[in-house]
């Protein structure tokens, strides 16, 4: 069966949702927070409520946190394709909710960011799987360079996404650049893409990255949507209007819902039409992993 296997980093999430994010030097006293696997688990999790099989290929650390992840990870139905990284926990970030929705994060790296040659000669995708890169793993400090090298070295037939993330502009140009030339689908905030491109239209945005890579190109423009390039062709995907709770996870549970359309056999169009209800419903919802399942998407749809 085909899967999507992702290669990312799980970590756990301490949120605080937050009156106003304090001033430097300050303090404020979150209104409630939690503790909860969260980074690349929000993606697996879309995909999974959407029908597609998934597994980790990915590290989890020996200590609380990672035993945290696992648990979640197998609870979810998650094929776990590393063994523990033994000697380091799993890392987490401090994310702050403020009352619109917007979150900031800071984190500290664990035993995820260990990810070596070692470790990724041990996945072998099968030609019908979709790879699914973040680009916090082409990092430095994520041995980034390593990961951009097996990509170059992957079965022509697997399907590779790639979320470059918030921290794209610390890609080192090399990394970066083997990632574009191997994928297939570059999904990506509208903030990401004019780190990319320089250009603060996402349409246009999307025309440029879609020059660079052998495939398509999402640029994501929340409320709105999202942006389809292919073949210097864009085509707007609308979005829909809801109230915003909490935008933590948001674009992973749209980039995860679309690679569960792909796997399906959907076209791009339709699979991103879904990937964008799935985003509008989890804005809806406190806390990461808030992806909706396939049966509340549909009827999301049948109202809208």
């Amino acid at each position: 069966m085909a899967r999507l296997v992702h290669i990312g980093s799980v970590i756990v999430d301490i949120v605080m949702y937050v009156p106003g994010f304090p001033r430097p030097g300050g303090d404020v006293l979150a209104t409630r927070s939690e503790i909860t696997p969260g980074g690349g688990l929000n993606v697996m999790i879309s995909a999974r409520r959407q029908g597609a099989a998934v597994a980790y290929a990915g590290l989890t650390g020996t200590g609380p946190f990672g035993e945290l992840c696992r648990q979640e990870l197998e609870k979810a139905g998650i094929e776990l394709l590393q063994p523990a990284f033994l000697g380091e926990d799993t890392g987490y970030d401090v994310a702050l909710v403020d009352p619109a929705g917007e979150r900031t994060f800071a984190t500290n790296l664990g035993a995820e960011s260990r990810l070596d040659t070692e470790h990724l000669e041990r996945i072998v995708p099968a030609s019908e799987d979709v790879v699914y890169v973040s680009g916090y793993g082409l990092l430095d400090v994520h041995n980034g360079r390593a990961l951009a090298h097996w990509l170059t070295k992957l079965d022509p037939a697997v399907t590779v996404v790639v979320d470059p993330g918030p921290l794209v502009g610390d890609i080192p140009a090399d990394a970066l650049r083997a990632a574009i030339a191997r994928t297939d689908w570059w999904s990506c905030s509208r903030r990401e893409a004019t780190v990319m491109t320089g250009l603060a239209d996402p349409a246009r945005a999307a025309r440029a990255l879609a020059g660079r890579g052998r495939g398509g190109v999402v640029v994501r423009v929340g409320p709105d949507g999202c942006f389809l390039a292919q073949a210097r062709e864009v085509v707007p995907v609308p979005g829909h209007s809801v109230s915003t709770v909490d935008t933590n996870g948001a674009g992973d549970a749209h980039v995860g819902a679309f690679v569960a359309g792909l796997l399906a056999g959907h076209e791009p169009l339709p699979a991103l039409a879904r990937a964008n209800a799935v985003a509008a419903l989890a804005v809806t919802r406190c806390g990461p992993a808030t992806a909706p399942t396939a049966a509340e998407v549909d009827e999301f749809l049948t109202r809208t």
